[in-house]
């Protein structure tokens, strides 16, 4: 038996609901664009991400002349309730991660609940900065659908 203070080492488990006054379309369309070229980090530094948004797209960081970080890749999309994105996301070691966000309408709006969950050798200065990461994300996602400033809203 694995003591529960070596699993506790090895998982990670982030759950957050972001609560957004705009319409189920555009919230998903803002979250597939947040995710994607509008990605940035905390600081506001753009981190240049694609998201192909359909069920085996990539998900990474593209650097350019071929070069960037393999994320993940979408596992389950069904627009515009649902995306899953399973992968070593940001960790560049032995980890898989799942990454979900179930949308649905709710209050006027939209009520997006996000799970990320990851098994493996998770570094502590990861650990320490990944709420705040998707917090960053998530309301930078809450701006785009609230403002309807998303390119993806036409993608059905």
């Amino acid at each position: 038996m694995i003591p529960t203070t070596a699993i506790e080492n090895l998982t990670l488990n982030v759950t957050q609901e972001i609560h957004v006054r705009a319409p189920l379309d555009v919230t998903f369309a803002a979250l597939v664009d947040q995710l994607g070229p509008y990605n940035e980090m905390p600081d506001g530094t753009p981190m240049p991400m694609k998201l192909e948004p359909w069920p085996g797209g990539r998900w990474f960081r593209d650097l350019g002349d071929g070069n960037g970080h393999f994320w993940g890749h979408v596992q389950a999309i069904k627009r515009p309730t649902l995306l899953e994105i399973t992968g070593p996301l940001f960790m560049s070691y032995p980890v898989a991660s799942n990454v979900q966000y179930r949308l649905s309408e709710a209050d006027g709006g939209t009520l997006i609940q996000f799970r990320h969950s990851a098994l493996g050798l998770i570094q502590d200065d990861h650990r320490a900065g990944v709420t705040k990461g998707w917090s960053y994300i998530h309301e930078k996602v809450r701006q785009r659908a609230e403002g309807s400033r998303s390119k993806s809203a036409s993608i059905q």
